[in-house]
């Protein structure tokens, strides 16, 4: 009987302690220390930690420390990895090429009705997600999208072929759109892409925007075109498994905090953008070319053409059409 008692108590105890217990999340993002999202993720982190009392504890790793966001991904999905705040990883499904087609929106108005909380697509990542037991709980919106040279480009406005070599990420989107605006693309991974471009190895690199380029690739970013390519957006999120070791006071309160990180990002992205262009002419030095209103359409034009249905063909044709029959009517 006294034996009984003492294995009732330990359990109850055990179950205390386990409930009581602080989690320690770890988050991964993909740029360096101190830049942008570095500085507001940890902002983020402290807001979770008084939200919940000190019960949940987001340890932030930067500059892909925890490995390449792909396979930070797939580790994220299986449990390995509490979290992240980085782009979609297409490997892991080729429909997530929908979140970085290029020219889908046409300024911020549009890429928040798009992007953002209720946005067509951000319903269809989050669904996507899903499939792969993680959960969305954040949009992060970066910036639209930019070229950078570490050459001259006098032609910069025209999508003729301009024999400039330039990395893209392994993305079929980006390889094709590099085609259309005239460039030579050439798939690196992320890792490899600033000591191919020192190099020589290619002129530039098409897939980021001036935060981007200011962060990764400061030294060899002569000239910055901003040719608004794609809208840059990246999520948060967390594995299933790790979601569900919180209580659900701790799970409300994540929650909570996420939504506001969102919240509070979308009203200073579009400033942060022209800050970061800046920075790169006052810091750097390099030449930020000034587009036309004309050059930006045939930009548009031409990638929509070129590109859309191959893209299209590559996540389901039906699948993504509906989505951007979508996109059309909330960016009216």
């Amino acid at each position: 009987m006294k034996h009984a008692f003492l294995t009732t108590a330990t359990a109850a105890l055990m179950a205390f302690g386990t409930f009581v217990q602080a989690q320690d999340l770890k988050m991964s993002h993909v740029r360096p220390q101190d830049a942008t999202i570095d500085v507001e993720l940890r902002a983020f982190s402290a807001a979770v930690d008084e939200a919940t009392g000190g019960d949940v504890k987001v340890n932030i790793f930067p500059a892909s420390a925890l490995g390449d966001y792909t396979t930070v991904q797939e580790r994220v999905s299986v449990g390995a990895i509490d979290m992240a705040t980085q782009p979609a990883a297409t490997a892991a499904d080729r429909r997530m090429q929908i979140s970085s087609f290029p020219y889908l929106a046409g300024n911020w108005d549009q890429a928040r009705a798009v992007y953002g909380p209720g946005g067509v697509v951000r319903e269809v990542m989050a669904g996507l997600y899903a499939e792969q037991d993680i959960t969305m709980l954040a949009a992060y919106p970066v910036y639209f999208g930019g070229i950078s040279l570490n050459v001259e480009h006098p032609g910069a406005g025209s999508v003729e072929a301009n024999g400039i070599k330039v990395r893209v990420p392994g993305i079929k989107s980006f390889q094709l759109t590099g085609e259309a605006l005239g460039y030579i693309p050439s798939p690196i991974p992320f890792s490899e892409a600033f000591t191919a471009v020192q190099t020589g190895v290619v002129d530039g690199v098409i897939g980021s925007g001036a935060e981007g380029y200011y962060a990764s690739f400061r030294d060899v970013t002569k000239t910055y075109i901003p040719a608004n390519t794609h809208f840059e957006v990246w999520y948060m999120i967390i594995s299933n498994e790790s979601l569900a070791g919180l209580s659900d006071e701790d799970q409300a309160a994540l929650k909570e905090q996420a939504a506001a990180f969102e919240a509070t990002r979308w009203d200073v992205a579009e400033a942060d953008q022209g800050r970061n262009e800046q920075r790169l002419v006052d810091e750097l030095g390099a030449t930020v070319v000034e587009l036309s209103e004309q050059d930006l359409a045939a930009m548009a034009e031409k990638t929509r053409a070129d590109v859309w249905p191959a893209v299209l063909e590559d996540v389901g044709a039906d699948w993504g059409q509906a989505i951007l029959d979508k996109v059309a009517a909330a960016s009216n």
